[in-house]
């Protein structure tokens, strides 16, 4: 009888094991886009089965810009959100309860670019002229101080809000007499290049003292208080995700290509995709990160960009660039 017993006992044991070790957490990441080179290392730990080994059943949600993923975050909807890590900076300081985990784009890879018939040959040739974005775009946070470093005023420039997802038409077209948008190198000049345009004038951020932490992986503080867990799994996870992307980055690009199918399926989408990775995956460490430790969140890099967003942005004055981020979670 005692044998019986042990052997229900184990039996029991090893369901209660096998139940646990199955169950998943649901999981909503937004993007800060629509999918995009720069995304495929999420693609890629989902189809690799990253996530699901860490006890995630991951959903990757589309974006429409940065402030609005960060946003999304805070009010619960998304879990995670990948975006700008300088609109983090905004919505935080303005109250909103998020912080990043750890950083994909450690470098900022915003720029202004312009058409290459539209006679700008220097910054200063934008004076009085059209330039297009979209109102949530991270792209915005840092272009006042952009004008500010190369002698321009906010009056200077007529800055547009065009609808998501029309940007680089509008752009192509010429529409209202844009000469060009705000954008990241990363992807829209592969972009525009797809979409048969010539490659565009660039005027990065970083030629006009905008040195910034890039894009950053952000969550509440309550996941933080009340579930530690979970979200070491997450950036556990993403970042052996993106260590495998920048391993075989083609890999990574196909697994996206599974997920999303269309035209990001087709050979054009992937060299296009690939195209934007490769600037991503060229942006994972900062000259800071000495160690070359993935999604670390590099003190010195997020202390310079908060100076500037004090100077420029009006920022608070006594915040504390610490208080944006937390490294607890990066191995």
């Amino acid at each position: 009888m005692t044998k019986i017993k042990t052997l229900f006992a184990a039996a029991v044991t090893l369901t209660a094991f096998t139940g646990a070790a199955m169950a998943q957490d649901d999981v909503r990441l937004r993007l800060n886009w629509m999918y995009y080179g720069s995304h495929a290392g999420f693609a890629y730990g989902k189809d690799m089965g990253i996530y699901k080994d860490a006890g995630i059943n991951l959903d990757i949600r589309s974006g429409n810009g940065s402030s609005s993923a960060h946003r999304l975050v805070a009010n619960g909807d998304s879990d995670f959100a990948y975006g700008s890590c300088g609109a983090l900076v905004n919505l935080a300081s303005q109250g909103a309860e998020i912080v990043s985990v750890g950083v994909i784009d450690a470098m900022g890879s915003e720029a202004i670019l312009v058409r290459p018939d539209s006679g700008v040959k220097e910054i200063g040739d934008l004076k009085g002229k059209k330039l297009l974005t979209t109102a949530n775009a991270g792209v915005n946070t840092f272009f006042p101080i952009v004008l500010a470093n190369a002698g321009l005023k906010a009056e200077d420039i007529n800055l547009t809000n065009v609808p998501d997802g029309a940007l680089v038409s509008s752009y192509l077209q010429g529409a209202g007499d844009a000469v060009g948008i705000l954008g990241g190198i990363d992807d829209k000049p592969a972009e525009i290049k797809a979409n048969g345009g010539e490659a565009p004038v660039i005027f990065p951020y970083s030629d006009f003292g905008v040195n910034q932490v890039g894009y950053c992986i952000s969550t509440r503080k309550d996941l933080v208080a009340n579930n530690p867990d979970l979200v070491k799994r997450f950036v556990s996870a993403t970042m052996k995700a993106y260590a495998a992307t920048e391993a075989d980055p083609d890999a990574a690009v196909n697994a996206m290509a599974d997920i999303v199918g269309g035209t990001m399926a087709e050979d054009e989408g992937k060299a296009q995709s690939r195209a934007v990775l490769d600037v991503t995956l060229g942006l994972l460490y900062s000259n800071a990160n000495t160690d070359r430790k993935i999604g670390l969140n590099v003190a010195s890099d997020w202390e310079g960009m908060v100076a500037l967003m004090k100077k420029y942005n009006d920022l608070d004055p006594n915040a504390d660039p610490a208080s944006f981020y937390t490294n607890d979670f990066i191995e």
